[in-house]
């Protein structure tokens, strides 16, 4: 596949991201005050990604890569994405859902500040997937389109208890524009350094693992509603067997 086809190919999946994105807005605006919902979202959406990032793109890497420099990737893109936490005035999704007034749109700009820090680096996930494997890059670009979708629909529901829809419309396009601006980051640096995909890859693996563990799985538990999260993580396993035998 010459690079061109490559590149277009890439930013069309990357745009996968967009559709999700609406559907998480509108399901929001639907069932923005529904606890069972958010929980179950937030099951499916952490169980997709620590699949596709232990059995896929963790794997993938190794087979190109060292081990340790496989590892330290990994590490590497948990490191840097608690450091963002950090650095940034992050708070978690759960911690906006009852809020209102000033204190939830300053909630819901963290929030979407949160969720972009760690979109870009699934744009790397699927572009580096697909430079080492196009049926790779469609799994992975397809299960996190999937993830996005009830992510997104975290995501909106703090901007849409804030009755502000120019501030929702925009956070969402920002949202939406994030993996395909990491696709391309990622294509780019690969085509500058090929031996970089491996490490893309299995940065992009650390980045969705520290996100699923240190964000999404106490998210569940705050919200008290455990048995659905884990309906949720099981239903993402059913999906991630399906998609395997579909691509």
């Amino acid at each position: 596949m010459v690079l061109s086809q490559v590149y277009l190919s890439v930013v069309l999946l990357s745009l996968l991201s967009v559709f999700t994105t609406a559907a998480g807005v509108a399901l929001a605006i639907r069932f923005a005050e529904r606890d069972w919902a958010i929980a179950l979202g937030i099951g499916f959406s952490a169980g997709i990604m620590l699949l596709i990032s232990f059995l896929e793109l963790i794997p993938e890497a190794a087979e190109t890569a060292s081990l340790p420099a496989v590892l330290a990737a990994v590490l590497l893109g948990g490191v840097l994405l608690f450091s963002l936490h950090l650095i940034v005035p992050h708070v978690h999704l759960v911690d906006e859902a009852g809020e209102r007034g000033a204190q939830m749109l300053k909630s819901a700009y963290l929030v979407v500040l949160g969720l972009v820090l760690h979109d870009l680096p699934e744009g790397f996930a699927m572009a580096n997937s697909f430079v080492s494997a196009p049926s790779l890059g469609v799994l992975v670009a397809v299960a996190i389109a999937l993830h996005n979708l009830p992510e997104e629909f975290a995501m909106a529901v703090p901007a849409v208890l804030t009755k502000r829809k120019r501030f929702l419309y925009g956070s969402a396009i920002l949202s939406a524009l994030a993996e395909p601006v990491g696709a391309i980051i990622g294509l780019i640096a690969v085509d500058l350094v090929p031996a970089l995909n491996a490490m893309f890859m299995a940065f992009a693996a650390g980045a969705m693992i520290f996100v699923s563990v240190h964000e999404l799985i106490p998210m569940a538990r705050r919200y008290g509603k455990l048995p659905l999260f884990a309906i949720g993580a099981g239903l993402s396993v059913v999906v991630y067997l399906v998609l395997r035998l579909l691509i």
